[in-house]
């Protein structure tokens, strides 16, 4: 079977079309032989023996059926960036990667157009839909950064992703924070930045308080007023 040159858009965040050329069992074929350019108006002029020897490209029709290979056209988390060839499961790829357009088949004509996107420097990053909702949480909140005042202490970008994790419950890895160049060693109110995914940065307010023990009324009504907070913010942005 002769793949034919359908080609299709990937999503709406892509401005070039990709080709969805072969889909689920498909064997790509070319022919050995070059068929020669006849005159116009006229067929092309098939040799009967020469032109029905063909050229194994892929066949996806005698796949073990446990996993299938795409090729991204966007960040996915825990997968890859764009332009990445990944195996992952059929059900994965066929219900969410392939109707979103996060992926297409890696199809000849897909993989030259990333080759020559990546030869030529133009090879487009985009934000996976995860990282886009954590970016519009983020802008939307501000962070309580808990310190005793009987000992010294200076903040550090592990402090602040434990209490991102405890007290607005995103995990941000320490290498994705950047603290003010001058140390904070004491109460007041600061800024963080948070750079998700690698790809964009937003400044989230910081303010460092006094630490409440957990065993007092005081805190249990401060964790019940974030706890009511966070979910408002949450379901503004549903």
């Amino acid at each position: 079977m002769l793949s034919s040159g359908a080609v299709g858009t990937a999503g709406r965040a892509l401005s070039r079309a990709l080709s969805l050329s072969h889909g689920l069992g498909t064997v790509v074929v070319e022919r050995w032989w070059q068929v020669p350019l006849s005159k116009e108006g006229k067929p092309p002029r098939l040799h009967p023996r020469r032109h029905r020897v063909y050229r194994l490209l892929q066949d996806s029709k005698h796949l073990p059926r446990g996993s299938m290979e795409l090729l991204l056209t966007q960040a996915v988390e825990d997968l890859g960036t764009r332009g990445d060839v990944v195996s992952v499961k059929k059900s994965l790829g066929r219900n969410k990667l392939l109707p979103q357009g996060l992926a297409v088949y890696p199809s000849p004509e897909n993989l030259r157009m990333f080759q020559e996107e990546k030869k030529e420097g133009k090879l487009e990053v985009l934000q996976t839909q995860s990282g886009e909702k954590t970016l519009r949480f983020l802008r939307s909140c501000r962070l309580e950064v808990g310190m005793k005042n009987n000992v010294k202490w200076e903040l550090s970008p592990e402090i602040v992703a434990r209490h991102f994790l405890k007290n607005l419950g995103v995990f941000v890895p320490p290498h994705a924070l950047k603290l003010p160049e001058e140390p904070i060693t004491r109460w007041g109110d600061y800024w963080c930045d948070v750079t998700v995914n690698g790809l964009d940065t937003v400044r989230v307010p910081m303010a460092v308080v006094q630490f409440l023990h957990p065993k007092t009324k005081r805190y249990r009504h401060w964790v019940q007023q974030q706890q009511k907070e966070l979910q408002a913010r949450r379901e503004q942005l549903l």
